[in-house]
């Protein structure tokens, strides 16, 4: 959701946009999408102006603006879940699992975090007009 959200904002980056025409975009509530966007606000992505003809915008430029950048603001903690209580020390799986899986999961989130990191706004945006063109209907 934040992901698309900073994509619209970048995409109709002449104006701002208020939630609830992100809202209606994500076909969510724009009570959620503020959230969001407060998350985005207070990682310094977006800002917000109020009154008429307020709304949000980005307070960066989208090519500045990472995947992972977008998914930090908005999650919290470890992508991969681990064991929610210490697992038996009485059994040799129990004993060495919680290391082993941190090693492997620490390594894919390391993973994630970098792909996320070499894709921009800016990118996804060139990405999705390109699409968009390819599926426009001929002029005449």
């Amino acid at each position: 959701m934040a992901i698309h959200a900073l994509t619209m904002l970048v995409r109709w980056s002449d104006r701002s946009l208020t939630s609830a025409e992100i809202a209606e975009s994500l076909a969510s509530n724009p009570v959620l999408v503020r959230r969001i966007l407060g998350s985005l606000r207070d990682a310094g992505l977006v800002w917000s102006t109020e009154g008429r003809g307020g709304g949000w915008s980005l307070a960066r430029a989208a090519r500045e603006i990472t995947l992972d950048d977008a998914y930090a603001a908005v999650e919290e903690g470890r992508i991969l879940s681990r064991h929610a209580h210490p697992p038996s020390d009485a059994c040799e799986v129990g004993r060495n699992i919680c290391a082993l899986l941190e090693v492997e999961f620490r390594e894919a989130e390391q993973a994630m975090e970098e792909r996320l990191g070499r894709t921009t706004i800016a990118h996804l945006l060139r990405q999705m007009l390109a699409i968009e063109r390819e599926h426009a209907p001929a002029s005449r």
